[in-house]
């Protein structure tokens, strides 16, 4: 990978820290704004170089929102640039640590994952001279403070990056407000901050997103959520008739109520387009008789006619339904929940084209035109709990099913046989 150039935001993530750089005396940076602003790349090259530069034999944190995202977000692409500026590195995965060596200087990085509350105890009991805690905004504050509680070698700085979310997240209150109060190098950076991406890639990402994400995501805003969540969805113009003749492939998702409304969809598959060819939607609150697991398993079962299923993506917390699916011969996968997550993927694949609603799914479109974020100030984004049955089960398919896999190789999805006969609707 070769790099061509940087920006003067870019190099000044660089170089802050050296002994000349007007900015050394400051003991963190945050950089924050649009995707694709190169800020992920930069910030890694700096933080390993300012480590070589000031310490030998010491340990430092690579901290994501977990592993797997943080090799994928910036090991896998910081890896080859450092190996051409001559730096040996050594990766032992089973440990999640990196070995990374030049000039007789050899120094240690532990990636982390900061997911949930529980992650702040893997990272106890460490000694760090510094961290980089790449996607912040994505952590929780008692991983992040444990994180910077774990620096205390002499010379240590904080490194933070993130995408912007809500204007009521304690990161953006208690960091980018008060950066002077930590003495912290705030920098916002924007697509143009970027000299890699051409305008045709700068144009594709600003058709990506609307609404709240585009703010976020492509101005770079701190910004709450309000209004419709798929707000650019026009049924006059995305609503398709349903494809003609047998498909190559379905799935069936599910969102479990019992009080609550159930909703499955059943999802088809043609070149390359996931299609909601019908659903089944039951509200027991409208009819005054609830259904039990088997009589929903018989309704599912009705859904998938002659088709022969892949496999069901069941809302994971839907525990005796799962069985239940499982014990009439269904291959059941738990449905990723990451709602924030799964809602920026079903958006992004629903502008792309690459999930459509079929005319006769009525229920998943009065949802869709109805499923509002919850503007309350609760301190984090979420949708409001109602008209959001449809819109559940569409989440675990996009996020389960249709997202791309990063990596490129066979996800959980992928890994299910075509057409197992012992799952046949």
């Amino acid at each position: 990978m070769k790099i061509k150039q940087f920006s003067p935001k870019q190099k000044r993530i660089m170089c802050w820290w050296g002994p000349n750089s007007p900015d050394h005396g400051y003991d963190a940076i945050i950089c924050d704004g649009a995707v694709r602003s190169g800020k992920t790349l930069c910030m890694g090259l700096s933080f390993v170089c300012w480590a070589t530069a000031f310490f030998q034999g010491q340990q430092f944190a690579l901290c994501g929102k977990s592993v797997v995202s943080l090799r994928r977000n910036l090991v896998q692409e910081l890896l080859p640039v450092l190996e051409e500026l001559g730096f040996c590195c050594r990766e032992r995965r089973s440990e999640n640590l990196l070995l990374i060596r030049k000039g007789g200087r050899e120094n240690r990085f532990y990636l982390m994952g900061g997911k949930d509350e529980g992650s702040a105890a893997f990272i106890q009991g460490v000694t760090l001279a510094g961290v980089l805690l790449d996607e912040v905004a994505l952590m929780p504050r008692s991983f992040v403070e444990q994180a910077l509680a774990r620096c205390s070698v002499r010379g240590a700085r904080f490194w933070f990056n993130c995408n912007p979310d809500g204007p009521n997240h304690w990161f953006y209150n208690e960091w980018i407000l008060k950066k002077e109060k930590h003495n912290a190098l705030y920098l916002h950076l924007t697509m143009d901050d970027n000299p890699s991406l051409t305008e045709q890639i700068r144009r594709r990402y600003r058709n990506s997103y609307s609404g709240t994400f585009y703010r976020r995501f492509v101005l770079g805003e701190w910004t709450a959520a309000k209004g419709l969540v798929y707000d650019f969805f026009d049924p006059a113009r995305d609503v398709q008739g349903a494809p003609e003749g047998e498909l190559e492939d379905y799935v069936i998702s599910v969102d479990y109520g019992t009080a609550n409304p159930c909703s499955f969809g059943l999802w088809g598959l043609r070149d390359g387009v996931w299609f909601r060819v019908e659903e089944y939607y039951y509200a027991s609150r409208r009819t005054g008789v609830q259904l039990t697991d088997r009589e929903y398993v018989d309704a599912l079962r009705r859904l998938a006619g002659s088709h022969s299923i892949r496999c069901v993506v069941a809302d994971p917390s839907a525990a005796s339904f799962i069985a239940a699916l499982r014990q009439a011969g269904y291959w059941v996968i738990k449905a990723d929940n990451d709602v924030l997550s799964g809602i920026r993927t079903t958006a992004d694949l629903l502008k792309q084209g690459r999930i459509v609603i079929c005319e006769g799914c009525v229920d998943c479109l009065r949802e869709i035109g109805l499923y509002r974020w919850n503007e309350e100030n609760t301190g984090r984004d979420a949708p409001k709990k109602e008209n959001d049955h449809a819109m559940d089960d569409m989440r675990y398919f996009a996020a389960t099913v249709a997202a791309p896999r990063w990596d490129g190789g066979e996800g959980l999805f992928c890994s299910v046989p075509r057409n197992p006969s012992f799952h046949l609707g």
